[in-house]
């Protein structure tokens, strides 16, 4: 493939946990760049148990949390959980990291504040350096670090935008497979590039996206639903955001106070059906495969260098096939046209 490509998933509660074994190794043959596993610990099984079965059934995907918080783990337990991904998995794990949502605030916590999460990743720059830092009060010292893991950060608003620019490895770019709204983040990241001093080659950009095929427009509409309902609760506190999407806003408000935690992208879920067919339109990939090809067409036209398709439930590995063989083949065939 000319363009990288990703895959996030998580492990459901109702799927068995040797699946992701399973799902991995053909994320790995397929030839998907990155894998990323879903922490919420209380809707989706154990990321750490998933991604280590996923680093023993794979030779060169990389295989990260998409993403952790500093809060349901405390931060050494993370760095030391990152650590054995990384030795299982031969020098392949990432870190990913965000301010938390459903996993934090199904525990009754509140997400991190921006301060918070620069000081955790210099953090845990410390702690992969294997070096005696002074944190948390005490000197420690990560006895099994071998290496800085990259750091990914989750990112969709303008300050956490340009933080990645300025401090990290990665941005998982969050928010909208919607040119206009991309273009408007990224923005923002290279601002945090520059400002830091930074080429651009030192942070690789993720863009997550979630698609649905079809020839019956509706009912590929229905399938981001979900998806497209737990980004709208997201943005309900946003205070910037394009002024295009500014009419989205009473969306945002009814997600947010709809949305169920527990049911966190599931297509069954009850809030699947508070957002408008546009604003599902905006935010996912929906529609038969020309559609989806052009859409997909326009966002590689981005500052960006990977797309990461967040794969829905429902038959992963048959949806898995058919976007790495006849979507994604199609695209790279136009683009090497």
């Amino acid at each position: 493939m000319t363009h990288r490509y990703g895959i996030s998933v998580g492990v459901s509660p109702r799927e068995p946990l040797h699946r992701a074994a399973e799902l991995a190794r053909a994320v790995d043959e397929h030839g998907f760049e990155a894998l990323w596993y879903i922490d919420f610990q209380l809707g989706m099984k154990d990321v750490y148990a998933a991604m280590n079965l996923a680093a023993l059934s794979t030779r060169n995907v990389l295989i990260g949390a998409g993403v952790t918080n500093l809060l349901t783990r405390h931060p050494t337990v993370t760095a030391n959980a990152t650590v054995a991904l990384d030795e299982l998995s031969n020098g392949r794990a990432v870190l990913g990291l965000g301010a938390g949502w459903s996993a934090v605030l199904g525990a009754g916590g509140s997400p991190s504040k921006l301060a918070e999460l620069r000081t955790g990743i210099e953090e845990f720059r410390q702690m992969f350096s294997g070096q005696t830092s002074d944190l948390y009060g005490t000197e420690i010292r990560l006895a099994a670090a071998k290496r800085q893991i990259p750091i990914y950060l989750a990112v969709s608003q303008p300050a956490m935008l340009r933080l990645a620019g300025e401090v990290c490895d990665g941005a998982v770019l969050m928010g909208a497979a919607d040119v206009e709204f991309c273009s408007w983040q990224l923005d923002y990241i290279h601002q945090g590039l520059e400002a830091a001093g930074r080429d651009r080659s030192e942070l690789t950009v993720d863009l997550f996206v979630t698609m649905s095929v079809g020839d019956d427009p509706a009912t590929a509409l229905d399938d981001v639903r979900a998806w497209a309902t737990s980004q709208a609760a997201t943005f309900h506190p946003w205070k910037r955001m394009p002024p295009a999407w500014e009419r989205f806003r009473p969306e945002f408000a009814r997600a947010a106070a709809a949305y169920g935690l527990v049911d966190h992208l599931s297509l069954q879920a009850e809030h699947s059906q508070i957002v408008s067919d546009e604003f599902t339109r905006s935010v996912a990939l929906a529609g038969n495969l020309d559609a989806c090809i052009d859409r997909l067409r326009q966002l590689w036209e981005l500052d960006i260098d990977r797309i990461t398709f967040a794969l829905l439930s429902g038959g992963r590995e048959q949806r898995l096939s058919y976007l790495a063989d006849t979507v994604i083949g199609a695209v790279e065939a136009q683009g090497a046209n």
